[in-house]
């Protein structure tokens, strides 16, 4: 049987057809889920695990201030990012070898569904938080505090829970929450529901400023963010790593433009003022550094270019 050029080109794309149809009957379902969210890695002697717990949708245009719409706009162009910028919320496990620290707890419950895996993640890289002996908070907003609680208990229940007293004042006064404009009260209400529990069982000693908290671990003050804003120095064998909470909101603005500040700083004059500062001793000590939201794990170092800064993340690396 001899077959024209067309009914061989004809049969050839129904053969190709019917292969198509017959991989997308075989081929597995979309699963749609990511791998639990730790990364680890040793600064000197001390292990420090990045937690991952979930981002938030934030938009910098309607947010940042000290910059213009135009301005924010063309540098999110710059880095491939919307107007809507989805944000890691991070934590950080840090095994001194005698004490187990972790920095900053994530939202839990208080930002909705895509956040709130910290607890989950710390137990997919390890550990239990019954074993977390301190919790050290960089400042008492819903994303770095709710995660103290789990089901309405402690989510830690064998820690002390540190933050400076500047923080703990203001957040955690009912006389300052009734002051403050209502669109606001429910930050000063997810930290008192979040610290009391502890502050109630004697579980809660707060700082003032500069500390070494345990051996390798200090923190310092960076006020402006919020009045008690904390940052917090690991140090071992001559290698360091600086916990920055929220001196960063938005890489692809912040780095380029320093003085953008956002308008949940309770100061923002001296929130700019402690983000130039970070960076400047970030850059000229090449150490490295890690944010509550920088992309996940948030750790890397900076380099001075022009008037701002480049980002550096590290590499994922085996631990030896």
């Amino acid at each position: 049987m001899t077959f024209t050029p067309w009914i061989r080109n004809g049969i050839a794309a129904l053969v190709g057809s019917l292969v198509l149809a017959t991989a997308a009957q075989a081929g597995a379902p979309q699963l749609k889920t990511q791998a639990p969210g730790f990364y680890r890695m040793m600064l000197g002697d001390i292990e420090v695990t990045a937690l991952f717990d979930g981002t938030l949708d934030l938009q910098p245009k309607q947010l940042l201030t000290n910059t213009t719409q135009k301005d924010v706009g063309k540098l999110l162009d710059k880095g491939f990012q919307k107007d809507t910028v989805q944000t890691s919320v991070n934590g950080y496990l840090i095994n001194t070898g005698s004490k187990l620290v972790l920095v900053d707890t994530g939202a839990a419950g208080l930002f909705g569904p895509t956040a709130g895996n910290l607890l989950a993640n710390l137990k997919a890289s390890g550990y239990q938080p019954e074993q977390v002996d301190e919790v050290y908070i960089t400042h008492m907003h819903p994303d770095h505090v709710g995660g103290l609680l789990a089901d309405g208990k402690p989510a830690f229940p064998n820690a002390i829970v540190r933050a400076d007293q500047h923080d703990a004042d203001f957040w955690l006064s009912q006389a300052t929450m009734e002051k403050a404009p209502k669109e606001v009260q429910g930050f000063f209400q997810g930290a008192m529901a979040s610290l009391n529990p502890y502050v109630a069982a004697g579980k809660f000693k707060p700082f003032d400023g500069e500390a070494e908290l345990v051996p390798g671990v200090r923190s310092f003050a960076a006020r402006g963010h919020t009045p008690g804003h904390s940052i917090y120095a690991v140090e071992s064998k001559g290698q360091k790593l600086v916990l920055w909470g929220d001196l960063m909101h938005v890489a692809a603005v912040q780095f380029a433009q320093p003085q953008v500040t956002i308008s949940f700083d309770s100061d923002s004059k001296s929130a700019a003022i402690q983000r130039k500062k970070a960076y400047a001793d970030a850059a000229k000590g090449g150490f490295l550094v890690a944010g509550a939201h920088l992309p996940f794990p948030g750790i890397g170092h900076i380099r001075a270019e022009g008037r701002g800064y480049i980002w550096v993340p590290v590499d994922y690396q085996q631990i030896r």
